[in-house]
């Protein structure tokens, strides 16, 4: 029962993160197309206003298609907070829930997706904070944070295993 009450409640706090996009999207007017839990070939879907909502076939992810193009154009605080928007959907809706697993499953995902591990949120507002401070874009810059990013994500990984090992 175990199993199936932490794969329910970890699709259900990817969706919360996922709405947390959403929401904030819709809030910084960039267009949204699709909400969609896992990936692969869709299995199941429907349509609510301009969104396809949609579950796919493996279960290794969520995602928001929005506008690349509006976001980027974006001011910073705006792709910002589009960025952050499912970390504080996961946070919201793990102090709200918070002593129960899923509680515990959404903060776990908020803290995930600050790592700034590549296409991940803290990555992708790290990005843009490094465009807005050289006031363009730079592959280079970017590749050496993605690097880094990802370096002092595992120290992280395994500092946070070490101290619950």
């Amino acid at each position: 029962m175990l199993i199936i009450s932490l794969i329910g409640f970890t699709a259900l706090a990817m969706v919360v993160h996922e709405l947390g996009h959403l929401l904030a999207a819709r809030l910084c007017n960039v267009p949204a197309s699709e909400l969609g839990l896992g990936v692969g070939p869709r299995l199941f879907g429907f349509q609510l206003g301009n969104i396809r909502f949609g579950l796919r076939a493996l279960p290794l992810g969520s995602f928001v298609a929005l506008d690349g193009t509006v976001l980027k154009a974006s001011p910073v605080r705006a792709q910002l907070l589009v960025h952050l928007g499912g970390v504080i959907f996961n946070v919201a809706a793990g102090f709200l829930t918070y002593g129960t697993l899923f509680g515990w499953l959404n903060l776990l995902l908020a803290a995930g997706n600050l790592l700034p591990l590549y296409q991940h949120d803290g990555w992708k507002c790290g990005v843009v904070i490094i465009r807005w401070l050289l006031r363009r874009n730079s592959k280079p810059a970017e590749r050496v944070f993605t690097f880094s990013g990802g370096f002092a994500s595992l120290l992280i990984a395994w500092a946070v295993v070490r101290i619950l090992m």
